[in-house]
């Protein structure tokens, strides 16, 4: 029988995970609005819908399909985390951007921005803090990692591929883009351990023959 400590942790951990993948879809679909440059899978993503007419939060559950696919050689194995990741940041992307008009005017547009750019940083903390698993993107390359690659140079390469393949199918890059480079890294680092699931502690057991 499971602990009713460990439900309430359990429960917790998946509320906090749909939380933090619904804010990571509308923070998306922020920059997206603002129109002044967006994160680089965002801006591959907006490429092939300005080339086939799918929306770009449909091309975001089959690009994250496709990536999650590739954890396969790598032996990655994907947590509800993972899943829920490629169904839910793409599906609130289509809702938001379907009902939500671009502002307009560049002070408006600036500030759409930079609330995107620090919901995302939040929304990074809840759904990483949850632990269980990570988004396609970011498991592929950690499994690429675990072959022997460097993590950093791994997500560099990844990223400025897609972003350069992005851009040249008129994905929208400019400074916003450089924005989020530059601010989601320290976002994280201070959103995901505020929002860390602490394991239950356990009393310590005091043998009798120790005990005075």
């Amino acid at each position: 029988m499971v602990p009713p400590a460990s439900r309430d942790r359990l429960r917790r951990r998946v509320a906090q995970l749909l939380i933090g993948l619904l804010l990571y879809g509308a923070s998306d679909s922020f920059l997206v609005l603002a129109h002044l440059g967006i994160d680089p899978w965002d801006v591959f993503q907006q490429g092939l819908s300005l080339h086939t007419g799918i929306a770009i939060g449909t091309w975001s559950i089959l690009v994250g399909m496709a990536v999650l696919l590739l954890w396969i050689p790598l032996r990655q194995r994907p947590g509800l985390g993972t899943v829920l990741n490629v169904v839910v940041i793409g599906g609130v992307m289509d809702l938001v951007l379907s009902h939500v008009t671009p502002p307009s005017g560049l002070f408006p547009r600036i500030g759409v921005l930079l609330l995107g750019v620090a919901i995302n940083g939040v929304a990074t903390g809840c759904y990483i803090g949850a632990g269980l698993g990570p988004g396609p993107r970011d498991g592929l390359m950690v499994g690429l990692a675990n072959r022997g690659l460097s993590l950093r140079r791994v997500r560099t390469v990844i990223e400025v591929t897609v972003l350069a393949v992005g851009w040249e199918l008129g994905g929208n890059v400019g400074w916003g883009t450089l924005l989020y480079a530059l601010a989601i890294g320290p976002l994280a680092q201070i959103f995901i351990p505020l929002f860390t699931v602490r394991p239950l502690q356990t009393a310590p057991i005091i043998s009798s023959a120790t005990a005075e």
